[in-house]
């Protein structure tokens, strides 16, 4: 099946996170042995370093893609697929926007992909009635790109 990818995105971390993520890490595989050489500390050291690394590493692989399928547009962000024929529209959210959606104003059965250090995203509001869930909100560094690539591909009335 011959498939199209409309848009494409990682949710990977800034050099600044990295740089806080390698130092903290660097700092608590420091501390955890004291200068102890002995085997097992410096192996728990290692482990210390290395894990929030790939904690890291992990956290920011996530892809938000938007591709055609035999003729139908999907969202797909990491393992989450979602049809552009169960979304009523589809709103980018600005800093404050966003803030306020991943707030007070989330709804409990709402879909959420978000990575703290991605300040804007956008929120897919959903009809399908067999569907609990009301929408989704994605982190997105470009969410009026991504918007524009689902209401592009979208049914005429999804907008």
């Amino acid at each position: 099946m011959e498939s199209t990818e409309w848009h494409a995105e990682r949710m990977r971390m800034p050099a600044a996170g990295w740089l806080a993520t390698a130092v903290t890490a660097v700092v608590a595989a420091g501390l955890s042995n004291f200068g102890d050489l002995r085997w097992w500390r410096v192996s728990i050291s290692v482990v210390i370093l290395v894990a929030p690394l790939v904690g890291a590493w992990w956290l920011g692989r996530l892809p938000v893609r938007v591709v055609e399928r035999g003729g139908e547009v999907w969202l797909h962000v990491d393992d989450a697929k979602l049809p552009m024929s169960a979304v009523e529209r589809v709103e980018a959210l600005d800093p404050v926007a966003y803030s306020d959606a991943l707030g007070v104003a989330l709804h409990p059965l709402a879909f959420v992909v978000q990575r703290p250090w991605i300040r804007r995203g956008v929120r897919i509001v959903l009809n399908d009635p067999e569907d609990p869930t009301p929408y989704w909100v994605v982190s997105s560094r470009n969410p009026e790109r991504l918007r524009e690539a689902l209401a592009a591909r979208a049914p005429a009335e999804t907008v």
